[in-house]
């Protein structure tokens, strides 16, 4: 099968959607199939990708959900789609969140074969965009042959504007990758028990409220350190502020680290902390440090609660709550019982979301939708 997966954000910026299609085309390839990505990008990608097409230079950052997507504003896109469709031949054309502005709705507009989306984005109040384009993006709908939820929480989003059959397919993680039997980092083996932060500080994810909990839970434990892993989004300074004005020790923010050294963190760990605030569609980092083992607590949102189960692999505490962080934290701090338990739980529990599995799954909801499957939805 020849297919396409197309992304509408700068494929020079690491996120989501973009994780997901790079793993997503790999394991496809290695199943035997031809894949080309069709991503706009703001500089010459400068890593070895044969299979990469870059369709539109000119990105621009637009506010969203907490974040910054960084999509394409070129208006000469559809000359070019049209004539990479024409000269490609996909079977298969797979366009992730397909209204984000303005790659995607390029090809649906001249794709003349089977056309599958995947919806990412979840908000809880909505989507503006949906809300006021949804008049205007209701002609196209029809276009789409099958649809892609990553989880409940997309689904509820997409579901509140355009009734219809939908899919749910999860995010996938490379489980190898993160199950590994790697050393923990010697440095912070030391007596401390170590808590662990893992993403992009900005507002959505929650960090102030990770350190007002660890202000709270240092005073009563001091052999505790927090471990901040992660670029700056914007809040990295104020953050660093608050560590001084409190006189906090043992804060150490790490700064971005790379991939490759992640499971290395996790396996550090006793605890790991997801404090977002919302707009999560998908709990990919508690799969990630559930695959090494590392006992979560995190936010009861819908991203989340959709791959944890509270008790089980970890624990839900309300967002934006520092003290049921804390207390939380302290429980699970002081029963090392429990975090083994735990530990073993989500071990268990990530291993189908492995890529090898996911990838599988999109391909057999491929040929269901080829094939004129009767509701292109289900389970």
């Amino acid at each position: 099968m020849k297919i396409a997966l197309v992304s509408p954000y700068d494929w020079a910026v690491p996120g989501g959607v973009n994780n997901h299609v790079r793993p997503l085309a790999a394991h496809f390839i290695r199943a035997g199939h031809e894949v080309r990505i069709i991503a706009p990008s703001s500089r010459r990608w400068s890593h070895s990708c044969d299979y990469l097409t870059v369709i539109g230079e000119h990105v621009i950052g637009l506010p969203a959900s907490g974040s910054v997507a960084n999509v394409c504003f070129s208006f000469n896109l559809g000359p070019r789609v049209k004539s990479l469709l024409a000269r490609e031949g996909f079977d298969m054309v797979h366009v992730h969140e397909p209204f984000q502005p303005l790659l995607p709705f390029q090809f649906l507009r001249y794709a003349d074969t089977t056309l599958v989306t995947t919806f990412h984005a979840t908000r809880e109040g909505g989507s503006r965009l949906y809300a006021y384009a949804r008049f205007l993006i209701k002609p196209w709908w029809d276009r789409i042959d099958g649809r892609i939820a990553v989880s409940r929480a997309a689904l509820k989003m997409i579901g509140r504007y355009f009734a219809d059959r939908y899919r749910i397919i999860p995010n996938g993680i490379d489980y190898p990758h993160f199950a590994s039997e790697v050393p923990p980092i010697p440095k912070y083996i030391d007596g401390k028990r170590n808590i662990l932060f893992v993403g992009r500080q900005e507002k959505r994810k929650g960090l102030p409220y990770l350190l007002e909990a660890y202000a709270r839970l240092k005073r009563e434990r001091p052999d505790i350190r927090l471990i901040v892993v992660g670029p700056d989004g914007g809040i990295r300074p104020a953050c660093e502020r608050y560590v001084r004005r409190h006189q906090l020790e043992d804060v150490v923010f790490t700064g971005f680290v790379p991939y490759e050294e992640l499971p290395r963190y996790y396996k550090t760990a006793d605890v790991y902390c997801a404090p977002s605030t919302g707009h999560e569609s998908f709990g990919i980092v508690l799969l990630e440090a559930m695959a090494a083992g590392t006992p979560i607590i995190a936010s009861d949102i819908g991203g989340f609660a959709d791959v944890l189960e509270d008790g089980v692999e970890g624990m839900l505490v309300p967002p934006r709550d520092a003290q049921a962080l804390a207390t939380a934290m302290d429980r699970l701090l002081s029963d090392a019982a429990l975090r083994e338990q735990m530990g073993r739980a989500g071990t268990v529990r990530a291993e189908p979301y492995g890529w090898e599995h996911v990838s599988a799954r999109v391909l057999e909801y491929y040929e269901t939708v080829a094939n004129g499957g009767a509701s292109a939805g289900g389970p």
